[in-house]
């Protein structure tokens, strides 16, 4: 599975479109196998410049791809055919492509119970056919080593290929780090796609987020969660981007 990439803050981003980025993930599933993908936008790129160990976990990762305009704008920049390849957009080309085509299944780790029912009760509505081979929400703090053993069992036993991991960043990239050659699928730290494709959480308006704005909405959607984290981070972006020709236009 070959790829075009390029380095954005020492993260290296594979440079495709979520429709190519689905297909050659399925048409590559056991190669990938045991392997994990990250999706990584402006917070997460810069996280990973900031802390060595994370940006080695994204490097360390089968695929990672450019889950914010900025971050696949700079990728253009540097002469490569990248777009913007966002975790719930591949999850849902990922569903239909599945279920049509290649007969792949799932599995959906993270997130709250309530939400991983109305999640499959959506999919199953939106998808019919997608095979779902299991679902599971761990506990919100740190498993025993007793937990992790029996929850690893129980997602390899399913024979998932595609495990979902919504634990949202950076937990979800440490867990698929320390659980890398444990199961026959692919991981997918996908975030906060749980709770879009549950409809627990609204999306930005596709118009959004073609000009690059969902980080926008999602800031004036919950303004005390994500002021502080968009004020810091989106700086330091601009900051660490800054390049001698002139002001990169990020936004």
């Amino acid at each position: 599975m070959k790829l075009n990439t390029g380095n954005v803050l020492g993260v290296e981003f594979a440079a495709s479109t979520t429709e190519e980025a689905v297909r050659l993930t399925a048409a590559h599933i056991k190669d990938l196998s045991g392997g994990y993908i990250c999706f990584s936008n402006v917070h997460t790129t810069v996280m990973a410049c900031d802390d060595e160990e994370y940006r080695d976990i994204l490097n360390g990762s089968a695929l990672t791809f450019p889950d914010g305009a900025p971050v696949a704008r700079l990728l253009r920049k540097q002469g490569l055919g990248a777009g913007r390849v966002a975790g719930p957009d591949f999850m849902g080309e990922m569903f239909d492509h599945s279920r049509n085509d290649c007969g792949l299944s799932h599995f959906f780790y993270g997130s709250r119970e309530d939400t991983l029912s109305k999640l499959k009760e959506r999919l199953t509505d939106r998808y019919p056919g997608l095979r779902i081979a299991g679902m599971y929400s761990p506990p919100f703090r740190k498993l025993t080593e007793e937990e992790d053993v029996n929850i690893t069992e129980m997602i390899r036993s399913s024979g998932a290929e595609l495990i979902w991991v919504g634990l949202g960043a950076p937990r979800q990239e440490r867990w698929m780090a320390d659980h890398k050659g444990l199961f026959d699928g692919v991981m997918l730290g996908v975030g906060a796609g749980f709770d879009f494709h549950a409809g627990t959480v609204k999306r930005a308006p596709e118009s959004w987020q073609k000009l690059g704005f969902e980080w926008l909405y999602r800031l004036l959607s919950d303004p005390k969660r994500l002021f502080g984290r968009y004020l810091v981070t989106n700086t330091k972006f601009i900051l660490y981007t800054h390049s001698p020709g002139g002001r990169l236009q990020i936004f």
